[in-house]
């Protein structure tokens, strides 16, 4: 399997879908991580990045070269003006992949689990027409909460936010449990490794540096994935 970095670090490719958006322009759909840091390094086109933190409503423009990353709970948006495309980096990997990311959806859709999970979930099996209607639609639905939650924030301030928080947090809880056990098997034990390597050199051992190797990555067959801001191309290792 490909190594992990401490911190559980993955990368993906990302196209950021061209779709007009209900409100303008073009772009993905907004959400927020809650455990999970994400940084963007821009590669090719042109646009924007807006979020919503503490620190307030803030676009930051993109262009090749930017590089700009966001902690959790920061609600985040792409707007593309032409053909952007990123290299994604995200923490703990895994815990994305298994429902870290929340969509901003009305609040009326965020506090029935089961509405938002029928809102969020891509139909199993679909084909890319259906795929693509799919991801549409719920990007659709995440602007129409997030410019709700604009709103919100500008007449309620820093409590709007906090209530999407914890209506986020309420959302991923059944699922921590398992997201723990996933994090202590790879990301706290590859922090372990690099302790015990840490060690190991105060004592004089190397014997670590002995296991170097070099591990080969193609990408993964078949189209392009649908995610929440575009298409997603990730890598997967070549076996020994």
């Amino acid at each position: 399997m490909t190594p992990l970095f401490p911190g559980g670090t993955a990368i993906s490719d990302l196209c950021v879908y061209d779709w007009a958006c209900p409100d303008g322009g073009h772009g993905g759909t907004p959400h927020l991580h809650t455990v999970s840091t994400e940084a963007y390094v821009v590669t090719e086109g042109r646009g924007e990045v807006h979020t919503l933190s503490a620190a307030g409503f803030a676009e930051d423009r993109l262009e090749p070269g930017s590089v700009l990353w966001f902690s959790p709970g920061t609600v985040h948006r792409l707007v593309n003006e032409e053909g952007l495309r990123l290299v994604v980096v995200m923490q703990n990997a895994g815990l994305p992949e298994a429902g870290d990311a929340v969509l901003t959806f009305p609040a009326e859709v965020l506090r029935n689990r089961e509405a938002y999970l029928a809102a969020a979930t891509l139909p199993a099996g679909g084909s890319e027409a259906e795929l693509a209607a799919a991801a549409r639609a719920r990007r659709d639905l995440a602007i129409a909460g997030f410019g709700q939650l604009i709103d919100d924030v500008g007449r309620r301030g820093g409590a709007a936010l906090a209530d999407l928080h914890r209506l986020a947090a309420d959302l991923v809880r059944p699922r921590v449990e398992a997201w723990t056990a996933l994090w202590n098997e790879t990301v706290a034990a590859e922090t372990e490794r690099t302790r015990a390597q840490l060690a190991a050199l105060a004592d004089g051992d190397p014997a670590h540096l002995g296991q170097a190797t070099v591990v080969r990555t193609t990408p993964r067959p078949g189209p392009r994935a649908f995610g929440m801001c575009g298409r997603l191309k990730t890598w997967a290792p070549i076996p020994d």
